[in-house]
C-alpha cells in the first residue's frame, strides 16, 4: 500500500463497524464463504459476546474496538477492551497489579487487546492482506496513545501470534511467554495411526482410558451445525455454569450468549456429549477453525471415570483427524494433557507499561520468566508420550 495518512478511531460497539469491513481484516480467507482461520475474532463471535451482555456494562470488559483507516479504507482492526480487573484473561498479572498499587499507583483500568475469556492463540492486529506492517504499526501507536492520553497504567496484547510477538518486540513492547498443551496432527489417518507414534505404555494407557470412558452406560455423540438442537444448548449451559462456578466463582458468558450462538455460531461449534437414554450427562464444547479445533468448555452432572479425557481430548483428536485439521488446542494449563498426546508449546503476549520504573522492573522479570518457560517446555517435551525412535518398542 502507499503511504497515506492513517486515521485511528475507537468504537464503543461493534455495531458501528460493518461486518464485511471487520471481517475483511479479521478473516479475509473466509470471504469466499469458507471457514475462518480464527473463529474468535470474527464479527459474529465478538458481536455475540457484546449482544449477550457477556462484555459491556457491569462485566469489567468495556469494548473499545480499535480501527485504522488509510485514505478512507479500513486497513486494520483490533478487539480492545477497557478492563477494571484481570479476570478472564489467562495471562496472569495480579502480582503486577498488587505491586503497582502497593507503590501508590492505580493499575486499573487498563487496556486489553484480547478475545475475552478465550486463552487461544491468534492474530490480534487484524490487518487487510498487504497492509500488515502499516496496520500493525498504526494499531500499536493508537493503543499506546489511548493508554497514555488517559494516564492508564498499561496496555496488554494477549495470546498474539508468533509473528506479532516478533513485530511487537521490534516496536518496543515488552514480550512475555507462557505455555499451553496442543495436539499436532502428524498426518495421521486414524486415531490408531496416532497411537502408533506413542510409546507402548502410553498406547496401552490411552486405550484403557477410552474403554473405561465408553463403559459409562450410554453413548457418546458429536454434533455441529444444524445438528445442534436447543436441548444441546440447555445442557451445555448447565455444564458451563457448574464448571464456571467452581473455577471462576461465576461464569463469564451469559445464557443469552448460548441462544445467540445457536443462531449465528453453530457452524463454528462442535459439541461432544455423553448421553444416557437421550439425556446429556457430560459435554464438551469446541470452536472450529480452518486448521485448528479449540477446546473451550466442559462439564458434567454425573462423574464417570475417564469421560472427561474422552470428551475433551480423545474425541477432539478423532474429529480433527477425520476432518483434516492440523492442531487441537485444549485450553489453558493442564500437564495431565501431556500423557494424552498434547505437547507443550510457547504462547505470547505483549505489554506496554506507562511508568518507566515499573516498566524496567517488569522487563527484568519477563527476561527471567521467558528463560524459565523455555526450560520447562524443553523438559516437558522430553517427558512426552512419543517414541524416540520409530521402532523403539512394541506391544
Amino acid at each position: 500500500m502507499d503511504g497515506g495518512q492513517i486515521e485511528i478511531e475507537l468504537h464503543t460497539s461493534l455495531a458501528s463497524i460493518p461486518r464485511d469491513v471487520w471481517d475483511a481484516c479479521a478473516c479475509p480467507e473466509a470471504e469466499d464463504g469458507s471457514r475462518a482461520n480464527d473463529p474468535f475474532t470474527t464479527h459474529r463471535f465478538l458481536s455475540a459476546l457484546e449482544e449477550s451482555g457477556s462484555v459491556g456494562p457491569g462485566t469489567g470488559w468495556q469494548p473499545r474496538y480499535l480501527t485504522a483507516k488509510s485514505d478512507g479504507h479500513m486497513i486494520a482492526v483490533a478487539p480492545l477492551f477497557v478492563k477494571s480487573h484481570s479476570q478472564g484473561e489467562y495471562v496472569f498479572d495480579h502480582n503486577w497489579a498488587h505491586a503497582y498499587e502497593n507503590a501508590g499507583g492505580r493499575y486499573y483500568p487498563k487496556l486489553q487487546m484480547a478475545v475475552p475469556f478465550s486463552p487461544v492463540t491468534g492474530r490480534r492486529f487484524l490487518t487487510r492482506p498487504g497492509c500488515e506492517a502499516a496496520g500493525q504499526a498504526a494499531l500499536v501507536q493508537g493503543l499506546v496513545q489511548v493508554a497514555s492520553d488517559n494516564e492508564l497504567s498499561g496496555a496488554h496484547i494477549t495470546f498474539c501470534s508468533d509473528a506479532e510477538a516478533a513485530a511487537g518486540r521490534e516496536m518496543g513492547l515488552l514480550h512475555r511467554t507462557g505455555q499451553q498443551f496442543h495436539w499436532v496432527n502428524g498426518g495421521y489417518c486414524s486415531f490408531d495411526d496416532f497411537l502408533s507414534a506413542l510409546s507402548a505404555r502410553k498406547r496401552k494407557n490411552i486405550r484403557k482410558e477410552r474403554a473405561t470412558a465408553q463403559g459409562f452406560g450410554g453413548e457418546i455423540i458429536t454434533v455441529t451445525g444444524d445438528d445442534i438442537q436447543p436441548q444441546h444448548w440447555d445442557a451445555m449451559w448447565q455444564f458451563y455454569q457448574d464448571t464456571g462456578a467452581r473455577k471462576w466463582g461465576s461464569p463469564y458468558l451469559t445464557r443469552a450468549f448460548f441462544d445467540i450462538a445457536h443462531d449465528t455460531l453453530r457452524d463454528d461449534i462442535l459439541m461432544v456429549f455423553a448421553m444416557r437414554d437421550g439425556v446429556p450427562l457430560a459435554g464438551a464444547m469446541n470452536m472450529i477453525g480452518r486448521e485448528t479445533l479449540y477446546g473451550r468448555y466442559w462439564g458434567c452432572v454425573e462423574h464417570h471415570a475417564c469421560v472427561h479425557f474422552e470428551l475433551c481430548y480423545y474425541q477432539a483428536i478423532d474429529w480433527a483427524i477425520a476432518n483434516g485439521l492440523k492442531t487441537v488446542e485444549a485450553g489453558a494449563q493442564g500437564e495431565h494433557k501431556l500423557a494424552r498426546g498434547y505437547l507443550p508449546v510457547e504462547t505470547h503476549s505483549l505489554h506496554w507499561i506507562r511508568d518507566a520504573g515499573f516498566r524496567e522492573a517488569i522487563a527484568n522479570y519477563l527476561e527471567a520468566e521467558r528463560a524459565a518457560v523455555s526450560e520447562e517446555i524443553e523438559v516437558l517435551t522430553g517427558w512426552g508420550p512419543f517414541r524416540n525412535e520409530p521402532q523403539e518398542d512394541h506391544e
